[in-house]
């Protein structure tokens, strides 16, 4: 087993080794070593009272599980895989001539037929399949969305009313634990409960190539073993025109 590296960070400024020790419920001689670097191997038990003692975030925390080669106990499952979408669905959605896509009820893109990929190219290209992490943690999304605060605004109160019609379902826990680790701004529009049913209007985008496009947004849902919502964009008056 790799040794478990501490050194040259303590995690408890302020402490004295011995006091980090402790609150860790260590002993001051495997604690030394820990900080040294020494090769030693540790228990999944040893880690969980590392983690525990040093106050560390979820992220650090399963670096130092993987580091350690151990399963974190506290670790939740992964979530389910999300069932197939019904191939007529996606038929549908290849017939349609505007933009049009299909999403999950964590908001996840579950299919897109080719105009949705010629003018969604920073999502598409980003590999990133759920709308939220694009929108909070994409970079690009920033340029691209229009009015970028106001749609993500939005957004988390459109996802925070989806999570009330499909209470406890994994995906959308473990998607929210993830963004509420990830994005502080997340978290903070999160945090104020706004709520809003997912509805259509005006979209605006900034396309790398075309420049602003501009689209009325309409939303279908479609109730099979999972929700599903189709969402397509008719284009609206472009500037100039």
């Amino acid at each position: 087993m790799p040794p478990v590296e501490t050194a040259g960070r303590r995690r408890t400024p302020g402490l004295r080794r011995e006091e980090a020790a402790s609150r860790c419920g260590l002993s001051a001689t495997l604690y030394t070593w820990l900080e040294q670097g020494r090769d030693i191997s540790l228990t999944a038990r040893t880690l969980a009272l590392l983690a525990d003692g040093l106050d560390l975030t979820l992220a650090e925390r399963a670096y130092l599980f993987e580091l350690g080669q151990r399963h974190d106990p506290e670790s939740p499952p992964p979530p389910p895989i999300p069932a197939p979408v019904p191939e007529i669905v996606l038929k549908s959605l290849s017939a349609i001539q505007t933009p049009a896509y299909l999403l999950d009820s964590s908001f996840t893109a579950r299919g897109w037929n080719q105009p949705a990929i010629s003018l969604f190219t920073p999502w598409h290209e980003s590999r990133e399949p759920n709308l939220l992490r694009f929108v909070f943690l994409i970079p690009a999304a920033r340029t691209f969305i229009c009015d970028w605060e106001q749609s993500a605004r939005r957004l988390v109160a459109e996802f925070r009313a989806e999570t009330g019609h499909t209470q406890n379902n994994p995906n959308q826990l473990h998607l929210l634990d993830q963004l509420r680790q990830e994005s502080r701004e997340f978290l903070a529009l999160w945090n104020a409960r706004d709520v809003q049913a997912k509805k259509g209007g005006e979209r605006s985008f900034q396309h790398p190539e075309k420049g602003v496009l501009r689209y009325t947004q309409l939303n279908f849902l479609y109730e099979g073993q999972e929700r599903h919502r189709l969402i397509m964009l008719h284009t609206s008056a472009q500037p100039g025109n």
